[in-house]
């Protein structure tokens, strides 16, 4: 057995008060994970870590530092936390900085109904090794596929305690299963490659390798014999897999630290419509089940369900405390952290209203257009929201596939590609970003 983290955490904060600190806080993180790798049916790396991290934050006034070590020994953390008043006797002044009122902070939660570590035990390295072989296997069934890039499996188990001389203490355990597979399709310069994968809580809920490796081939052979699309202004389908990174781009812009910094593109857009009526863009951070799940935040407020778009208008921004304070406004308990850094903030499991037509539906409802499967590539300018990626997929006519695409590159701008999504009805609700197919109804496409 181990030192417990409950401890630990103590420990530090102790430390960090007798050192000179007025206030403080403690993260401490555990984890072990393996990693398997499979090449031609035989292991090719397997990989183990363990390890503990210990971050401590300290306050002077209204000065802060963290600092961070994997040492437990007592005279480690009792030099940890010199150090760290050292360090923030000298940072300057933040009025912004501070923990939170003890009136704030998360009493009382049900870390079991979350279920967020499959109780079965972790998986022998044979077991994963068993998987990464049969997705590989079943990759290469597929007489058309020339090679298999990679095939992978793995596990993780991670346990977090968070402590606070305000009074707050709490912890909880992660686990997670997951498998992979590339496959090539081609030889030479005619190479196309594509993959799947899952990665589940519960090992029970995890895919087939099977059905992961042959879906990987499928895959990577319709992309055979891809080509550049023509030049101009077209509709394009961001398919399921990728549309989430649409929507990542526009929670990045109502996080509150790039609205106090007044670089977002969208800082001046609370209230406006952001998305099309009828939409409303969600965020639970207690779904069973999902990885982005969590009972209270890394400053130890309670999470909460919210709407940031509600019926298209943007509502609030993503906040932690100095976020917050720095806007006059109350934090959405959206505060992230890890050992070696302060919070900020960040958002948990995110839902978009899915729509009525399927994806394709709407590769019929676009006529002619990029059905885009895979995005290479950013050029995301922050403030202006202007958009240009490089992109593969498929080309559209009539209503229908008729080749497979690559080296082009998709461009618009954010603000108004968003305003305009059409939303299908595919998306995977087990993810912790449950965004189906989208349609921007006109982008610029860059092809021969």
């Amino acid at each position: 057995m181990g030192p417990d983290l409950q401890d630990l955490a103590g420990a530090l904060i102790d430390a960090a008060k007798s050192a000179g600190a007025n206030a403080a806080d403690a993260l401490v993180a555990k984890g072990t994970s393996v990693a398997i790798d499979v090449r031609q049916g035989k292991l090719e790396h397997a990989e183990r870590s363990e390890g503990i991290d210990l971050g401590l934050r300290v306050l002077i006034g209204q000065k802060q530092a963290n600092v961070s070590i994997s040492e437990t020994r007592a005279d480690s953390i009792r030099e940890m936390a010199e150090r760290a008043v050292a360090m923030a006797r000298e940072a300057p002044d933040d009025p912004h900085i501070g923990l939170a009122d003890p009136d704030q902070i998360a009493r009382d939660w049900d870390i079991a109904a979350l279920e967020l570590a499959d109780p079965t035990p972790e998986p022998a390295p044979s077991a994963l090794q068993d998987d990464a072989a049969r997705a590989e296997a079943a990759a290469l069934a597929n007489d058309r596929i020339s090679q298999v890039q990679a095939a992978s499996a793995g596990y993780s188990s991670s346990e977090v305690f968070l402590a606070a001389s305000n009074g707050f203490a709490g912890g909880y355990r992660r686990t997670d299963r997951g498998i992979s597979c590339v496959a090539i399709a081609g030889c030479g310069s005619d190479m196309e490659r594509d993959y799947d994968g899952d990665t589940r809580i519960f090992q029970s809920d995890l895919r087939t390798p099977e059905d992961i490796g042959a879906t990987a081939a499928s895959r990577a052979v319709d992309r055979h014999g891809a080509s550049q699309p023509p030049t101009g202004t077209f509709p394009v389908l961001f398919d399921e897999r990728i549309s989430s990174s649409l929507i990542g781009h526009l929670l990045a812009a109502v996080n509150g630290a790039m609205i106090t910094r007044g670089s977002s593109w969208l800082r001046d857009a609370l209230g406006d419509q952001v998305l099309p009526s009828g939409l409303t863009l969600s965020e639970d951070p207690h779904r069973p089940r999902v990885s982005g799940s969590r009972p209270f935040d890394a400053e130890g407020l309670a999470t909460r369900k919210r709407d940031i778009v509600a019926d298209g208008m943007l509502t609030g921004w993503t906040l932690d405390l100095a976020n917050a304070r720095k806007l006059g406004m109350a934090s959405t308990a959206n505060a992230a952290r890890g050992v070696s850094s302060p919070p900020s903030p960040t958002s948990w499991n995110i839902n978009l209203t899915q729509g009525v037509a399927s994806r394709d539906e709407l590769v019929v409802q676009m006529g002619t257009g990029l059905l885009v499967t895979s995005l290479i590539g950013s050029t995301i300018n922050p403030t202006t929201g202007d958009y240009s990626r490089g992109a593969s997929g498929f080309w559209i006519e009539n209503g229908k596939i008729v080749r497979p695409v690559n080296e082009c590159t998709i461009a618009g701008n954010l603000r108004d590609m968003l305003r305009d999504i059409i939303p299908a009805n595919d998306a995977r609700t087990h993810l912790s970003r449950v965004v189906p197919s989208l349609l921007v109804e006109g982008m610029t496409i860059a092809g021969t």
